[in-house]
């Protein structure tokens, strides 16, 4: 009776659920997203594999995770129907086309996001900006700006925005995103997207609709231009 109450409990349920968010977010996950098995999951954390699936149906929920039978668990809502769509997709793009479809959908959600945001949305947006700070690799660094991103997906509280930005997103790990970067391991403390990160949350807090969408835009232009910057070095390098 008392494990039958232990694992009822609100408050141990949801202390798992942030344990388990806090795990993956640093977890240097595959570029599919897939998650460990849950034997390791379970063993990382420390719970039972019951009180693991409990948490995991909290993140399915919210649509931060999504389940394939046979495949696996992987981070972000199910975008498509298949990994085959995604996988179609992506071979029809590129890194380059992937960012212009960002500038064209993302500052709108910005937008959107300004005008239903909530005070949840906003501290958990404010918290990605203090963890990207203190990521210690790249690939935390990007596990934290894309949480920023999908957080303010979320706060449109429209759910076909946040399919949209799910598809985008899974297609942009697809398309070998990472291979990219390059030395230093980390981001530097002067990185770009600290203070443009800074300057959208700004704007969302304080429902400037207009300014969250510039300053979205002009995040995403340069991201932009330092992705086709390496390109070009690439190419020249090549």
């Amino acid at each position: 009776m008392d494990s039958l109450t232990t694992d009822a409990d609100p408050h141990t349920q949801k202390s798992t659920v942030t344990q388990l968010r806090a795990f993956l977010a640093q977890s240097d996950l595959p570029d599919d997203g897939r998650l460990p098995p849950e034997r390791e999951l379970s063993a990382a954390l420390g719970i039972s594999r019951t009180e693991l699936r409990k948490a995991l149906d909290v993140l399915e929920a919210e649509g931060q995770i999504w389940r394939h039978v046979g495949k696996g668990t992987f981070m972000g809502s199910r975008p498509l129907d298949t990994f085959a769509d995604i996988a179609a997709l992506a071979r029809r793009s590129n890194p380059a086309e992937v960012m212009r479809a960002r500038i064209v959908i993302e500052p709108e959600i910005a937008r959107a996001a300004a005008f239903t945001a909530t005070p949840a949305d906003i501290t958990e947006m404010r918290l990605c900006l203090a963890r990207s700070r203190q990521a210690d690799s790249w690939r935390q660094y990007e596990g934290w700006d894309t949480r920023l991103h999908r957080t303010i997906a979320e706060a449109t509280q429209n759910g076909l925005l946040l399919g949209l930005f799910d598809t985008l997103n899974a297609v942009r790990r697809a398309v070998t995103w990472g291979r990219l970067r390059a030395l230093p391991v980390r981001p530097a403390p002067d990185h770009h997207s600290f203070r443009e990160h800074e300057a959208i949350v700004d704007a969302i807090e304080h429902r400037d609709m207009a300014g969250a969408a510039n300053a979205m835009r002009n995040h995403l232009r340069t991201v932009e231009r330092k992705l086709l910057d390496k390109q070009l070095r690439a190419a020249e390098e090549g």
